[in-house]
C-alpha cells in the first residue's frame, strides 16, 4: 500500500481505469463475436466497427489491430 498521496491517487486512478477498460474490452469482444456469426445483419457489423474505432481512439487496442479486425469483418461479408 502506498504512503505518498500522489501514489495513492495513481492507484485509485489505475483501478478505475482497469474496471472501465475491462468493460469496454468485453463489450468489444461480444460485438465482434456477434458480427462474425453467419447471417449477421449490416447493423450488427456497423456497431462492431464503431466500437473498434472508439477502442482504437481511446487506446484500448492498437489502431492497426482495429484496422485488421475491420478488414477481416469486411472480407467475411
Amino acid at each position: 500500500m502506498p504512503n505518498i498521496a500522489s501514489a495513492k491517487k495513481n492507484m485509485r486512478k489505475s483501478r478505475a481505469a482497469t474496471v472501465r477498460n475491462r468493460a469496454q474490452r468485453s463489450a468489444l469482444r461480444t460485438a465482434l463475436k456477434k458480427a462474425r456469426v453467419a447471417g449477421a445483419t449490416a447493423d450488427v457489423k456497423l456497431q462492431a466497427v464503431k466500437l473498434l474505432d472508439r477502442a482504437a481512439r481511446k487506446g484500448l487496442i492498437h489502431k492497426n489491430a482495429a484496422g485488421r479486425y475491420k478488414s477481416r469483418l469486411a472480407k467475411a461479408s
